[in-house]
């Protein structure tokens, strides 16, 4: 067997999703290979490299490759394939992105979100928004799985696997890259962090959010938001925890005045400590929680504030 992952990066830094995607390649067994494909990459490509357990990193370094649209990046993937019996990518944005595009281009089924390895054709998966879980058996030559890279521990380092450059292109020139909005903060990305507080409708409104900032600052965690705080435009969609926002698994996630709905515990019940801060005691939120706190969130948190020196 040998399998295919994509690496996630912005073409300068390897994001730590990659790490745990091949810890859970190692779990399906076989030659583990790295693809990355991006525009002025070779950092990248070295620091993939270094990850135990991959035998060889693949580069696409050329400039259409810049941006990963999901059009180049699939018909790049594709390109690779027929020497792979599995090809992984993270269950991001850009994953969900290209990955069903290669499915489909395969003619093959692509199984989402997969949280636990059986066998090489053997996978678990949630479904109804993480209310049940499912075991799926593929038959298909290839298989083509997204992976949700927070429920696999991060591959260490110390390797120095073989590094080759590929000169294959593919432009879609239906497609081009207009531009990014990037918001530029100093706390830590969502999906990266290991303290996460997120706040719910019940912050009432977003001027409110500057108390959960406050004490992010305090503890060095990152801002999220429950999907009724966004809908409510309290704050942006990128700050959204849940199974149509970011799944996350920190160390550490504080929900404050977050009922709990299915949508938002799919999204944040893989945190090792969940603590919750609610003044309703029937919140289903405190059926998750490891620790609760039935309180009005705008005592609380000041409290907690002063408590955090």
């Amino acid at each position: 067997m040998s399998i295919l992952i994509y690496a996630e990066h912005d073409n300068a830094q390897l994001k730590a999703e990659t790490h745990k995607l091949v810890t859970a390649a190692s779990e399906i067994g076989g030659e583990v290979h790295v693809l990355v494909a991006g525009a002025g990459c070779a950092a990248v490509a070295s620091q993939a490299s270094a990850i135990s357990g991959v035998s060889k990193v693949i580069v696409a370094d050329n400039s259409v490759y810049a941006h990963q649209l999901a059009e180049n990046i699939a018909e790049l993937v594709l390109s690779l394939a027929g020497g792979y019996t599995h090809i992984l990518a993270a269950a991001t944005t850009t994953g969900k992105n290209f990955m069903p595009r290669v499915a489909a281009l395969l003619d093959v089924v692509q199984l989402s979100d997969v949280i636990g390895i059986e066998s090489a054709d053997t996978f678990i998966r949630p479904i109804y928004a993480g209310n049940a879980i499912a075991t799926v058996q593929s038959s298909d030559k290839v298989k083509v799985l997204t992976v949700r890279a927070t429920s696999f521990d991060a591959a260490p380092e110390g390797n120095s696997a073989a590094v080759e450059a590929i000169d294959s292109v593919f432009e879609n020139t239906q497609v081009t890259f207009e531009g990014d909005e990037m918001v530029k903060s100093d706390r830590p990305e969502l999906t990266a962090a290991n303290i996460i507080i997120s706040g719910g409708r019940g912050m009432q409104d977003g001027e409110h959010f500057a108390m959960l900032e406050r004490i992010a600052d305090k503890l060095g965690a990152a801002v999220g938001a429950s999907r009724a705080a966004v809908d409510a435009g309290f704050v942006p969609n990128d700050m959204q925890v849940g199974q149509t926002g970011k799944i996350v698994a920190p160390e550490l996630y504080i929900a404050v005045g977050i009922s709990g709905a299915i949508q938002h515990l799919a999204g944040m019940k893989d945190s090792k400590v969940i603590v919750a801060i609610n003044k309703d005691p029937e919140a289903p939120i405190f059926q998750v929680a490891d620790y609760g706190l039935e309180a009005d969130l705008f005592a609380a948190l000041p409290e907690l504030e002063s408590a955090l020196g």
